[in-house]
């Protein structure tokens, strides 16, 4: 039951975020840059719940991108499951207190992201205009995501620590 619990309530933020990213923030994109929130929740369970868990919920945000995009289906799930896999290595150092660790951690990942973004997409198609790209993109893209990630990382923190301590009630009970 706890599983299912849990399983619940990540799909319920995966799916928020992803409306949100495709609807409200595409009408506050500011230059045609919208806040990368799927990043934001791959990083964030990764480094909080694991590899194993930062690699499912990037399966899953990844496949949710693959549908929108229509494209190459299982290119963002790639992508996004190595994001929350790596992500995953760091869970021994993550402190809920500390706030550095992980606007590092998923200011890389959003960096990491649009790299891997502009080399399979664009520099395949003969698109060399990297410093273009990553003064246009790469850059305002990753400052959007950082601001919007001191909000959202905090509400995802509260849910993960809430879904934590509900865990060791339960399992204080039969004990």
């Amino acid at each position: 039951m706890k599983k299912f619990k849990r399983a619940a309530i990540y799909g319920v933020i995966i799916l928020c975020c992803f409306l949100l990213e495709t609807t409200i923030f595409r009408t506050l994109a500011i230059a045609s840059i919208v806040p990368n929130l799927l990043i934001v929740v791959t990083s964030s369970f990764g480094f909080m719940r694991g590899k194993k868990e930062g690699l499912a919920i990037g399966f899953i945000c990844g496949f949710l991108k693959d549908m929108l995009s229509g494209e190459v289906l299982g290119f963002y799930a790639l992508i996004y499951m190595l994001i929350g896999y790596a992500n995953g290595f760091f869970r021994r150092v993550f402190y809920d207190e500390d706030i550095k660790l992980p606007l590092v951690l998923i200011a890389a990942s959003e960096f990491l992201y649009s790299i891997s973004i502009y080399v399979f997409i664009f520099m395949l198609q003969s698109d060399f205009s990297f410093l273009f790209y990553l003064g246009h993109i790469i850059m305002p893209e990753l400052v959007y995501t950082i601001l919007v990630t001191l909000i959202l990382y905090q509400i995802i923190l509260k849910i993960n620590r809430s879904l934590e301590e509900q865990e060791k009630r339960s399992a204080s009970k039969f004990v």
